[in-house]
């Protein structure tokens, strides 16, 4: 397993991390103990970087970790976590908490749930509106003196937030959709974090499922999870959306792969002539889509390759936001 630097200042992290949401939240139920061997078999194979937010399933994400990591050192697992998002028992989302009081307080409850002296990589989910980015940034610098926090991280903010909180601490990654279906930070904000040596862990690499290769009309009409509001698997755009997934298939198949690992592999090949600034995070919650996942750091896509990949997708064509039009609004990356 690769293993690069995350950013100019941040941990060495392995080529591809987990993204471990979906073991607790918002993609219908999961089987707690295939996730919980799912988080054993990438540590296996070198995945390092577990990422996840102590609103996913209310405190359950951490506490699986917790449990997954049992017996294992410390060490041998970097742990992202997304912090400030409310919501209600209902597991409806209230806004966001950028304050320093509540920067200490989800740190407390997150290290308990974690079973961990200190969090590698600690970020707020979505900019607080209400709170200059420069405090809540402050806050959590003042958790790196006390040794509780390793890293800073930034999650789907615009170039502007992304400098004015590298001024007060070194930023070392920003998280931010991105994979052939979302590709809106090639405009600014991948430069921006060039720059400034901030790294890229994407998430969203298959765009929630619909780029795995195993998704359809189908199983989207029995689906009744957070896809069933996502523009992109509403209606027409579905199947324009499914039309362009069968245009890479016929890419991967001829280059024996399968769309998921062509999906990936295109991420990946994205930060690897920028010194692997770009670590997608795969969201398996089956051995067996981790298995499939891994496939892709095997390829050696040619730059004819990428192009016919980037032709079979071509941005523009892609239907529907990545998100409903609320949550659009909420993002800091998505204004200007």
């Amino acid at each position: 397993m690769p293993v690069h630097p995350l950013g100019a200042n941040g941990p060495r992290v392995s080529a591809l991390g987990l993204g471990c949401m979906g073991m607790s939240d918002l993609y219908g139920p999961a089987e707690e103990a295939e996730s919980i061997a799912t988080v054993h078999a990438a540590l296996d194979a070198g995945i390092n970087l577990l990422d996840t937010g102590d609103f996913y399933g209310m405190g359950h994400n951490e506490m699986l970790i917790r449990e997954a990591l049992k017996g294992r050192r410390r060490e041998d697992a970097i742990i992202s976590v997304k912090f400030g998002a409310m919501r209600d028992p209902l597991g409806n989302w209230g806004g966001m908490d950028g304050r320093p009081a509540a920067v200490k307080n989800s740190l407390t409850y997150s290290l308990r749930r974690l079973g961990a002296d200190h969090i590698d990589v600690y970020r707020i989910a979505r900019l607080d509106p209400l709170v200059p980015i420069e405090e809540t940034i402050g806050a959590i610098a003042d958790m790196v003196k006390a040794g509780y926090v390793k890293h800073i991280g930034l999650s789907e903010v615009g170039s502007e937030t992304i400098r004015r909180a590298q001024a007060v601490h070194p930023i070392c990654d920003l998280q931010i959709e991105y994979s052939l279906f979302s590709r809106g930070i090639e405009a600014d904000i991948l430069k921006t974090c060039r720059e400034l040596g901030i790294g890229i862990t994407a998430y969203g690499v298959l765009s929630r499922g619909l780029l795995s290769g195993h998704w359809s009309i189908q199983r989207n009409e029995a689906t009744k999870d957070f896809r069933s509001i996502s523009p992109r698997f509403q209606g027409d755009n579905l199947g324009r959306n499914l039309a362009l997934v069968e245009a890479l298939r016929s890419v991967a198949q001829e280059k024996g792969i399968t769309v998921a690992q062509a999906a990936i592999g295109w991420v990946l090949a994205q930060g690897s002539a920028h010194g692997y600034d770009i670590v997608p995070l795969v969201g398996a919650r089956r051995r067996d889509r981790l298995q499939e996942a891994l496939g892709a750091l095997a390829l050696a896509l040619t730059p004819q390759d990428l192009a016919r990949i980037e032709q079979a997708v071509p941005a523009h064509q892609v239907a529907g936001a990545r998100y409903n039009e609320h949550s659009m609004a909420t993002l800091d990356s998505e204004r200007g």
